[in-house]
């Protein structure tokens, strides 16, 4: 019999990428997602009835139960970052590690967040650590992973800031000297399938980064850079970006929010001492090497602009 896997959030950036590799694994793979047009498309990623979507939500018990059963593995990747926090990523994790220890589930992997911290002063962090407690609590074999930001084709950190460069006259920046440690998000995808396959990795937390670390305001000069955009970097006064994360609330996909400026002040890098990519046998990607061909298309005539030789 082929193993199931069921992967909430099987259709967003992480999600997608984990499905892929456990359709390679032989896997037949529940796509457990809020939207039911969300995995259209996906079965191409595996043979004919290897991959299907189900409408489950993480905060619904009787959808979480049908997304579960039957399953040998399971995989969270759902994480939001403006809304309820507390029912999506404190109770979410609580309620499936729950469900899959009654339904004999072999392992869970939940992908959570570097810097989760029950005493955090945003609520995100603070959900992220209560999730991880609650899921630990009902399924104390769980596998957590802490992505610092996650860096793709499609992501939303680069992405977005090289849409700003293209529309703006110039670069904000805001706390410039807080340190990021950005990881590929198919090193992502890879750190899953090495903690679902190595038993060593029940009970623990690796924190994932990528090989360098970052300060905000080196990462826009990079975008900057890479999209060959002359714009001038500009810090932002810690007032004028809370006023302008407040307004940016009223927006149904805020760029900013106030919660999010408080994760701004704080390094987001992985701890001394914190098992990591390595001791999962993953090398991390640099983002020198992967970033720049999917950033080309912000640059004056797109990706066919000729680079003048250096």
């Amino acid at each position: 019999m082929r193993k199931v896997a069921t992967v909430f959030g099987g259709d967003g950036f992480i999600g997608r990428q984990v499905v892929q590799r456990l359709a390679r694994e032989d896997y037949v793979v529940r796509v457990a997602t809020r939207d039911p047009m969300g995995a259209q498309g996906m079965h191409t990623m595996g043979r004919v009835g290897q991959i299907a979507g189900l409408v489950a939500d993480v905060t619904d018990e009787a959808a979480v139960v049908r997304a579960v059963e039957g399953a040998a593995v399971v995989v969270n990747c759902v994480g939001i970052l403006h809304g309820n926090f507390t029912v999506v990523q404190a109770e979410g994790p609580g309620r499936i590690g729950r469900i899959a220890a009654a339904a004999g589930v072999e392992r869970v992997v939940h992908i959570s967040a570097i810097g989760a911290d029950a005493s955090s002063p945003s609520a995100y962090a603070r959900s992220k650590a209560e999730g991880e407690a609650a899921l630990l609590a009902a399924f104390p074999k769980a596998t957590i992973l802490r992505p610092s930001i996650v860096f793709g084709e499609n992501d939303r950190f680069f992405n977005r800031f090289a849409q700003m460069a293209m529309v703006l006259p110039f670069m904000p920046v805001i706390h410039g000297g807080t340190k990021f440690q950005p990881v590929h998000v198919g090193d992502v995808a890879q750190a899953v399938m090495a903690a679902l396959a190595e038993p060593a990795t029940e009970g623990r937390i690796y924190e994932l980064g990528g090989p360098r670390v970052w300060t905000f305001r080196e990462l826009m000069a990079f975008v900057v850079k890479e999209t060959g955009r002359n714009r001038r970097l500009v810090n932002i006064p810690a007032g004028l970006a809370a006023f302008q994360a407040r307004l940016g609330e009223l927006l149904p996909d805020p760029p900013l929010t106030r919660d999010q400026l408080m994760l701004l002040q704080k390094d987001n890098v992985v701890a001394s001492g914190a098992l990591t990519l390595g001791d999962l046998g993953v090398t991390p990607s640099a983002v020198e090497a992967l970033v720049p061909p999917y950033l080309s298309r912000f640059q004056v005539g797109g990706a066919r602009r000729v680079r003048p030789a250096m």
